[in-house]
């Protein structure tokens, strides 16, 4: 039997039941298996991808809808992978063509690496900010943080919700209310009863992710990871927005170092919506 064209192979809905094969995808490029990662993000939101004939994926992404039910606001596009062996024959730019043609006029957003900027460029999508990876143990120092933060209780979550949309710009509930059970920790700051900011960390192969990162001001944002760092026992990993010049300066300082940086870009919208002085990090590049 001859082998089907590229071209003519369907594109699917992935489920969770993917997820192997998801993983298996990640590892064959290079990246880690990070199954966690994926399983939230199949679960939270869409994913796309061709099947192999001679077994596992030719490529797969995933697109995370934010705003009303049925009435996307935003999407996030992330994971984007083609298999080594299919590597430059089109397939991630079909694949991309899909996707955006299914999200029809939503406004979209990604974060690209140097490698896959072009492909997105030639899709529409501009450059609008740049995030800046970190990676690292984190050494407590001089002097600590003043904010109270405190472990989020279930009760915290709708004041959670609420501060998340007002400073992300849309509505994120299925992906917030998804935290505490995709995450290790889950902690808040507050001041005289208010929340005014929250964060998370999430297992990650061998590190903690911290994100999302939502804070008043940076001092905030500094107490936010400080409680988190002195929780694990593991390095922390994080993606935060370079105008955040304090802060990456303040987590290089204690152990943090700079990895990889990552091009925001957007298609539909000349930048993003909220509040980007109070949103530090993502909950995780690939859902924006």
């Amino acid at each position: 039997m001859p082998t089907p064209s590229l071209t003519t192979l369907p594109i699917r809905r992935l489920t969770h039941r993917d997820l192997i094969a998801c993983a298996d995808l990640s590892e064959d490029r290079g990246w880690p298996r990070e199954e966690h990662k994926w399983g939230f993000l199949l679960t939270a939101g869409k994913g796309y991808g061709i099947d192999d004939p001679e077994g596992g994926l030719v490529a797969a992404c995933v697109v995370t809808e934010y705003g009303g039910w049925g009435r996307p606001e935003l999407g996030a596009i992330g994971m984007v992978l083609v298999a080594g062996r299919h590597a430059r024959q089109g397939v991630g730019r079909r694949l991309m063509r899909h996707v955006v043609s299914v999200m029809g006029s939503t406004p979209l957003t990604l974060h690209a690496t140097p490698d896959g900027r072009p492909l997105y460029e030639e899709l529409g999508f501009k450059v609008t900010g740049r995030a800046e990876m970190l990676r690292g143990r984190f050494t407590p120092g001089d002097p600590e943080p003043e904010v109270v933060t405190r472990a989020a209780t279930a009760e915290d979550l709708p004041a959670i919700v609420r501060l998340d949309e007002e400073v992300f710009g849309t509505d994120r509930t299925p992906l917030i209310t998804r935290l505490p059970a995709f995450a290790d920790q889950l902690r808040v700051a507050e001041e005289d009863g208010r929340l005014i900011g929250y964060t998370a960390a999430w297992p990650n192969m061998d590190t903690h992710v911290v994100g999302p990162l939502i804070a008043r001001d940076t001092e905030t944002a500094k107490a936010l990871i400080t409680s988190l760092a002195a929780r694990t026992e593991r390095p922390l990993r994080t993606d935060i927005d370079v105008r955040h010049e304090e802060l990456l300066d303040w987590a290089k300082e204690r152990g943090l170092a700079s990895v990889a940086f990552n091009s925001v870009m957007t298609s539909g919208i000349t930048e993003l919506p909220g509040d980007w002085t109070r949103r530090f990090a993502p909950l995780t590049v690939a859902a924006g």
